[in-house]
């Protein structure tokens, strides 16, 4: 157990009580690949049972620890093993029962959302990732609590087109299905390169191959803890970029302890191996838990503008330096989250014409995940769509990170009106795109990219 000085308690209490610090999720992850089963029914039966006798625990066991150390756990989340792996000898309809089997699991333990609707096909198809990516509309459009994830794109095997134009398809169609919530629905689907598999945040989460049969991983927060720290600094003396490189640094250092601790002890009274600590700067719609803000605080003064991408460059490296400090399971994304929707900051930015898709997408190059919790106007036609997830796409692989896309068509809205999805999910105006319709022929030529140079490590 590690052993805290008085000075670092009062200074965690201070951080709960006024600056946002909390835990933000607590990921269960639940190997399924034993649930296999060529009769859809025995399938079902397996999963429900493993997700309810592995997880039912869990959020009794999240709620006691809160109350004993004072520290909220905002999120109880599963992730799964991919789902497509189970679906190899079964079709669509299988799928779409399967999804909603794994939604009433998550329903009957109390859990926000599960992870692990997932297929892995940056290098190819097989027919359980076929089968999963076709289902989506209808699971993500029928299901309360099932987030989806599809890997187009790696550094070792390059971008698979056809698989990214088949995705813009998908999204597409599934924010059309939920037209009612502004889209929602593809709210719980992202797109990615470079996958992590361990992950703890939605909609992202998925249980890896070489991870434990259960684990628990951990996303801590932050953003409000990192501001308020800095705006203390800057009260009393001028900094340099060195000084506020070291204060984000010793401020991630404190938040990764507390997310540690706290993991470890989940994972002991659930009896399950504790995995890894995700040091990821996660913002929230509410005023002081913003990234957005943190740019602000360091002088720049209409998020977008030039400047940007250094000033979060700056502050991704520091919270990564911090945290690989505080604790030695660190994995996930780690880094800082840029979710538009999610961050008050970022929302008013795009509302103001100070922050674009193009400059969002510079961002991505030097940040966690990618172009996240966008809306654009819901008449974007799917080469189009297609293109800007390439772009994405070609982020990750050639700069061997993970870059993601969670991107939200808006049905029967244009550039400049206003998608309201609640919660934590949050709202944003809707984010005009260049040129729509110029990239057609690009996307045609289909196939995969292939891999860069640097895939070539050994």
């Amino acid at each position: 157990m590690a052993v805290f000085t008085t000075e670092e308690v009062l200074r965690t209490v201070e951080m709960i009580q006024k600056e946002n610090l909390d835990v933000r999720t607590a990921t269960l992850g639940i190997n399924l690949l034993d649930c296999v089963h060529q009769d859809p029914h025995r399938l079902q039966e397996r999963i429900f049972k493993k997700i309810v006798d592995k997880a039912r625990r869990l959020v009794q066991v999240c709620e006691e620890i809160s109350r004993r150390y004072g520290i909220p756990i905002v999120n109880k989340r599963i992730s799964l093993s991919p789902v497509s792996q189970l679906l190899e000898a079964h079709n669509d309809v299988t799928a779409v029962a399967v999804a909603k089997t794994i939604d009433r699991a998550a329903r009957e333990v109390n859990i926000d959302f599960a992870g692990g609707f997932t297929a892995l096909v940056d290098k190819g198809w097989t027919p359980g990732g076929k089968i999963l990516i076709d289902s989506l509309p209808l699971v993500l459009s029928s299901t309360e609590r099932v987030c989806a994830s599809v890997n187009v794109a790696s550094t070792q095997a390059g971008i698979n087109v056809d698989a990214v134009k088949h995705m813009a398809e998908v999204i597409l169609e599934v924010a059309r299905l939920s037209s009612a919530r502004d889209g929602f629905g593809a709210a719980k689907l992202v797109v990615f390169s470079n996958i992590p598999p361990d992950n703890p945040f939605m909609a992202g989460s998925y249980l890896g191959a070489g991870e434990p049969e259960c684990v628990i991983n951990i996303g801590v927060s932050g953003p409000g803890v990192v501001k308020r720290a800095l705006e203390v600094k800057m009260e009393t003396r001028k900094l340099s970029f060195t000084d506020i490189a070291e204060e984000i640094k010793t401020t991630a250092f404190r938040v990764t302890r507390v997310g540690e601790l706290i993991g470890r002890e989940v994972a002991e009274s659930l009896g399950v191996p504790f995995g890894i600590v995700d040091l990821s700067l996660a913002p929230t719609p509410r005023v002081g838990d913003s990234v957005g803000e943190i740019l602000k605080v360091l002088g720049i003064e209409a998020i977008g503008a030039p400047g940007s991408t250094a000033a979060l460059a700056l502050l991704n490296d520091a919270v990564k330096k911090g945290g690989l400090f505080a604790s030695s399971s660190v994995g996930g994304l780690s880094g800082a989250f840029i979710p538009v929707s999610e961050d008050a900051a970022l929302a008013e930015a795009v509302g103001k014409g100070d922050l674009t898709l193009e400059k969002l997408e510079a961002m991505t190059s030097v940040c966690s995940v990618g172009l996240d919790m966008i809306a654009i106007p819901g008449d974007t036609d799917v080469y189009t769509l297609a293109a800007i997830i390439l772009d994405e796409m070609a982020i990750g692989v050639v700069n061997h990170k993970t870059t993601a896309c969670r991107i939200i068509p808006v049905p029967g809205k244009k550039a400049g009106d206003r998608a309201v999805f609640g919660g934590l999910f949050g709202e944003t105006p809707i984010l005009p795109v260049h040129r729509p319709g110029a990239s057609r022929a690009f996307i045609e030529f289909g196939g995969r990219i292939p891999a860069p140079l640097r895939s070539l490590r050994n």
